[in-house]
């Protein structure tokens, strides 16, 4: 998504704010795109961001995440779901660490997120992924925590931890198994970094979904 001379590119841990009046181009490269969309009215968006306009690209976190999906499953019209949403959305809307020129270097880390979330082999780690790209690690490092918000590590559980959920949302109840299949080193690994991310171990994370 381009909008005032930034560029956004949106995937499952990352989202975008409109400007209500703005002009925005958009383009689906993956054919299409699965998305919802959050209308805050401004004296809400006031109350709870404050008045300076935020960088359009916004960090869908793993509480933002779980938000997300329990107002999916309880439907539009349930307020404790979407007032729960609202502010885990407001949390994550934070100024950019350089607000000179917040999207320089973005290509750089954009690549970087593609291959993460394709499961390139290359980007198991940051040093392959680093080389991978053509860069040394530092400024792969910098420029990635700069430009996403998090080390290429937490972003790689990030990313992990949607499957994870994903997957316990639709029923499976082998740990073990979903821990191995999205490179965790264990199931012990798998539950550390989802309650690290999500505040929550699987197990209730299993009850809270099915309900």
């Amino acid at each position: 998504m381009r909008s005032d001379g930034h560029r956004v590119v949106a995937d499952p841990t990352m989202g975008y704010v409109q400007r209500p009046g703005g002009e925005y181009a958009f383009a689906h490269p993956a054919g299409g795109d699965v998305c919802t969309f959050v209308l805050v009215r401004p004296s809400l968006w006031h109350a709870v961001v404050g008045d300076e306009p935020p960088h359009p690209r916004v960090a869908v976190d793993g509480r933002v995440e779980l938000a997300h999906r329990l107002l999916l499953r309880t439907g539009h019209d349930s307020a404790d779901p979407a007032e729960r949403l609202v502010h885990t959305l407001a949390a994550a809307v934070r100024p950019q660490t350089d607000r000179r020129n917040p999207d320089r270097g973005g290509g750089l880390a954009d690549r970087a997120r593609e291959a993460i979330v394709a499961d390139d082999p290359e980007a198991v780690d940051l040093v392959r992924l680093a080389r991978a790209l053509g860069v040394s690690p530092s400024h792969l490092s910098r420029t990635f925590r700069r430009h996403v918000g998090m080390t290429v590590s937490r972003y790689r559980n990030r990313v992990r931890v949607s499957r994870a959920l994903a997957g316990i949302e639709e029923g499976e109840r082998d740990l073990a198994g979903l821990a191995t299949a999205l490179g965790f080193a264990d199931q012990a690994h798998l539950t550390r970094t989802m309650r690290a991310e999500l505040g929550r171990p699987p197990g209730h994370l299993r009850r809270l979904l099915s309900e």
